[in-house]
C-alpha cells in the first residue's frame, strides 16, 4: 500500500491535468478539474514548506545541542527562523510591530538584514562569474574567438558607456546586436534549451505517473 497508493494518486493527478488541457473550463466537468487540481497542489505545497522548516530546525538544534562542528553558525540559524517567523504569524492588532505590515519586526528585518545580506552574496558572485568569464573567454579556437566577440558586443551593448561607443561607430550599431544577436542567435538557443527541457520534463513526468521514478518516495 505504501507503493501503491502514492503512484495511483501521481497517476490520477497527471493523467486528468492531461486530459483537463483538451477541455473547455467553461462547458465541461473535466476542464473544471485543473483549478481544483492547482488548488490542491498549492496546498499540498504549504505543508511541504512546513515540513521544511520542521526539518531545518530539527537538525540545527540537534548539531547544536551536541556542539558539533560550526555549531554556533547553527545557532544563528535557528534564531534568525524564530526571529523571522514568529513577529510575522502573530495578528497586527496586538501590536504594530506584529504581522508582516510596514513598520513591523519582520519588515525591518527583511529590509535591512535580509535583503543587504543578499545584495552582498549577488556581489560576491559577480566576481566569480568575472573569473569563470574570463577563463572561457580565451580565444584558442573557432568556437571560442566566436564566442569572445559575441560577449564583448553584448557587454557593451548593456552599459551606457558601451552603448555611447558603439554609436560613435555606428548609430545604429547598438540596434543590430539587440535585433541580429540577442533576438536572433540568442533567442534561437533559448528556445532549444527550452525545447530539450520541456522533452525532459515530460519524460520525467510520464516515469512518474508510470510509476517507473519513485525517487518522491524515498526509493
Amino acid at each position: 500500500m505504501r507503493t501503491t497508493v502514492p503512484v495511483i494518486i501521481a497517476f490520477l493527478s497527471g493523467f486528468v491535468m492531461i486530459l483537463a488541457f483538451f477541455f473547455n473550463p467553461e462547458k465541461s466537468f473535466i476542464g473544471r478539474l485543473e483549478p481544483e487540481v492547482l488548488a490542491w497542489v498549492t496546498i499540498v505545497g504549504g505543508f511541504t514548506l512546513l515540513l521544511g522548516v520542521v526539518s531545518i530546525v530539527r537538525v540545527n538544534f540537534t548539531a547544536v545541542k551536541r556542539r558539533k562542528e560550526n555549531w554556533p553558525y547553527k545557532l544563528a540559524t535557528l534564531i534568525s527562523i524564530f526571529a523571522m517567523a514568529i513577529p510575522a504569524i502573530l495578528p497586527s492588532s496586538w501590536s504594530p510591530l506584529l504581522g508582516t505590515g510596514t513598520g513591523s519586526i519582520y519588515d525591518w528585518l527583511f529590509n535591512y538584514l535580509d535583503a543587504p545580506m543578499m545584495s552582498t552574496m549577488f556581489a560576491m558572485l559577480a566576481f566569480y562569474i568575472a573569473s569563470a568569464a574570463f577563463r572561457a573567454f580565451r580565444a584558442r579556437n573557432a568556437e571560442a574567438t566566436l564566442l569572445l566577440v559575441t560577449a564583448t558586443l553584448v557587454m557593451l551593448w548593456r552599459v551606457p558607456m558601451g552603448e555611447a561607443f558603439l554609436k560613435s561607430i555606428h548609430g545604429d550599431l547598438p540596434q543590430y546586436i539587440n535585433t541580429y544577436i540577442m533576438g536572433g542567435a540568442n533567442l534561437a538557443v533559448q528556445r532549444g534549451i527550452i525545447i530539450g527541457a520541456a522533452m525532459g520534463a515530460a519524460a520525467m513526468s510520464l516515469r512518474i505517473m508510470l510509476g517507473i521514478e519513485r525517487t518522491y518516495m524515498g526509493k
